[in-house]
């Protein structure tokens, strides 16, 4: 399955782009599992996408968790937790 994935904030510094497209294997279907994958693809992804670092993710614009479903075509993100004042 085809998917669009965007980092922002640290996640995008550390890798050097803000997007990338990936064709996902088969047996990737959550947003925990895609996560774990994209951190085999590189050092840079190993780092930032490591998770003992906390980070939220997305998909579709709508908030998820590691058990979130993927769909082909939805857009990913990842990027740190806000917090305001």
């Amino acid at each position: 399955m085809n998917i669009t994935v965007r980092y922002f904030a640290h996640v995008r510094e550390c890798l050097g782009t803000g997007r990338e497209d990936h064709e996902l294997p088969e047996q990737i279907r959550t947003l925990g599992e895609m996560r774990a994958w994209l951190t085999t693809r590189s050092e840079r992804h190993a780092e930032a996408l490591d998770s003992a670092r906390p980070l939220r993710m997305a998909c579709n614009q709508t908030m998820g968790d590691a058990q979130t479903k993927l769909q082909a075509g939805c857009e990913v993100a990842f990027f740190p937790p806000v917090t305001g004042g």
